[in-house]
């Protein structure tokens, strides 16, 4: 569905050309711009369909149009459909960025659910004639579940489908069928969807986001002259006042750099330039560019302009973590289960284990597996606001990019890691030296050399990103321990290989004799302890991963030196006091 979108639409139509939609069919309303006229030319050519979006009084014009998109014989012969915006360009991450070979490795699935990333302005105002999908290259993270809205690519059947902008739904005729039972929807990283889906729902969650074979870019804002062209012609859903700047601060999101997309960059330009050797489309593109250029021109000029502009820059300052996004409607639960059918009520009555599937690693937390960071090296060189918040008097940067969602709303509330700090005394006493194994973003060995009178830490983190995360967490409460911290990335774990990561172990504690050893990594359990030299060690305290590794290998191991200190030990953390026993 389109509204006045003519000088970006040969790039998108050529994208979605490269990425190996066959026809494309597009709704237009109120344009006056020349899209409907380039449309008309391009279905002429043959390489797609255009219809008037003529739309009933009382009727938005996004239904009006899925209601036609019902009835289109062109949409009933498609193998498969896609309904998305000219804001929108699929990205597929799979094989070589086209649709078949993904189709192909979905086997009998009958729908692939898409998950946007949200694409900010990338701290551009100008406007360009640039390619859109090479101009704006940062994003929201991946993990921030306010950019988690969906698009869903799916084999349409126009008797039991009704289409939906988000995702069809199933025709209530079909419910009580065995229908629903032949719905195999894959996620965005081609792994089955939970059930629910088949019934509601538009946005992703923690269980079901994936991006490992396709995601959605949601290029909402552009620059800020681009922004001002989009308030000049409105929204194609003729919402009041969408372009503002709150709407702004919640698409304006930069904080990563992604640029799969140019994957696309040689096919997309060698189509465009053969739809431009039409001298129709030509004339009409330049036309267009030509015109909204002029219109720019002359409101550049104005108060309004300048307005809009500071206000927009000043939106742009949001911190991601204080963008409040339009709070879903209120659901009565009374109301839901009336309007369940029999089979949904069914499926929501199953064993909870059966229901809900484990979020990816990308994007589980603590409790799931994850150890409360983004995984893997973490990029936090892109400008933009965050915000710094006081924990146990410690400024700590809330940061989506570091952290996952429920670790992040801790911090956010000033609670990260509180109980442990809080009892970081059953950890280390006045005097003594602690070898922090896998320390994160370091937190704890700065609370514990900042709090605990006299003490040393060694802190040890093999991913390097997070020890400079933690040293910019030491710039930023300007504290220098000196001699009370040490910091080191030389690797300890080495995955699938515990003879070397003992070895190191206890090359660490020989050279440092520490008198705590402290560890998350989900490697460190009862089995690799039994066999590490724990010299000096007192204590040994285990956090996060480690603790569940350790409780399930306890037993096998049976190593009474091992056994953990029942009046000590809490939930978060876990005491042994072996002393010197070998």
């Amino acid at each position: 569905m389109m509204k006045d979108e003519a000088p970006f639409l040969l790039e998108w139509y050529a994208h979605h050309l490269a990425v190996g939609f066959t026809k494309i069919l597009v709704y237009t309303n109120d344009c006056s711009d020349g899209t409907d006229e380039m449309l008309i030319r391009l279905e002429e050519l043959g390489l797609g369909y255009h219809r008037r979006n003529d739309i009933p009084e009382g009727v938005k014009p996004q239904p009006s149009a899925m209601k036609y998109a019902q009835n289109e014989p062109k949409v009933a012969e498609a193998d498969w459909i896609l309904m998305f915006d000219a804001d929108e360009f699929l990205c597929i991450n799979y094989g070589d960025g086209t649709l078949d070979p993904m189709l192909d490795a979905a086997g009998d699935a009958n729908g692939i659910i898409i998950t946007w990333r949200i694409f900010g302005s990338g701290n551009v105002v100008d406007w360009s004639r640039d390619p859109v999908t090479e101009q704006y290259l940062y994003a929201a993270p991946p993990t921030w579940n306010k950019g988690w809205g969906v698009k869903t690519l799916f084999k349409f059947d126009p008797d039991k489908w009704k289409i939906g902008i988000h995702r069809p739904s199933i025709k209530n005729k079909e419910l009580e069928t065995g229908f629903p039972d032949t719905v195999k929807w894959l996620n965005g990283s081609g792994l089955p969807m939970e059930d629910y889906f088949k019934f509601r729902g538009w946005r992703s969650i923690r269980r079901t986001v994936g991006y490992q074979w396709a995601q959605m870019n949601h290029y909402a804002v552009k620059s800020i002259d681009s922004y001002a062209i989009r308030k000049f012609r409105g929204n194609v859903n003729n919402k009041k006042d969408k372009y503002n700047a709150d709407y702004w601060s919640l698409q304006d999101r930069n904080e990563v750099y992604d640029d799969k997309i140019l994957r696309y960059n040689e096919r997309r330009k060698a189509i465009m330039d053969e739809l431009l050797t039409d001298p129709v489309l030509f004339r009409l593109h330049w036309a267009a560019i030509e015109r909204v250029e002029a219109r720019l021109d002359e409101y550049r000029k104005t108060d309004a302009y300048e307005e809009l502009k500071a206000s927009l820059i000043e939106a742009s300052a949001v911190p991601i973590t204080q963008i409040v996004a339009k709070p879903p409607k209120a659901r009565d639960p009374a109301e839901i289960a009336a309007l369940m059918s029999q089979v949904e009520k069914n499926n929501s009555e199953r064993p909870v284990e059966e229901r809900r599937k484990k979020p990816e690693a990308d994007f589980a937390d603590v409790g799931e597996g994850g150890d409360g960071f983004v995984p893997g090296d973490i990029d936090v060189s892109a400008q933009t606001a965050v915000e710094w918040v006081p924990n146990h008097e410690i400024f700590l940067p809330a940061d989506v990019r570091i952290f996952a969602q429920n670790t992040l709303d801790f911090v956010m509330r000033g609670k990260y890691q509180r109980r442990m700090a809080r009892k970081v005394g059953r950890m280390v006493e006045e005097g003594q030296k602690v070898l922090d194994l896998g320390s994160g973003i370091g937190f704890l060995s700065i609370f514990t050399a900042k709090e605990v009178p006299q003490a040393v830490v060694v802190a040890q983190e093999d991913n390097a990103s997070r020890m400079q995360i933690m040293r910019n967490i030491l710039a930023q409460n300007d504290l220098s321990l000196g001699d009370q911290l040490k910091m080191t990335t030389e690797r300890v774990v080495f995955p699938g290989d515990d003879a070397k990561t003992i070895a190191r172990i206890n090359e660490l504690i020989e050279d440092e004799k520490p008198d705590v050893l402290r560890a998350t990594y989900e490697q460190i359990g009862a089995k690799l302890l039994s066999h590490v030299n724990r010299g000096s060690v007192k204590r040994i305290v285990l956090m996060g991963p480690a603790i569940s590794t350790f409780m399930s290998e306890q037993r096998k191991v049976g190593d009474q030196a091992l056994a953990p200190s029942e009046d000590l030990s809490v939930p978060e953390f876990v005491i042994i006091e072996p002393g010197t026993a070998p």
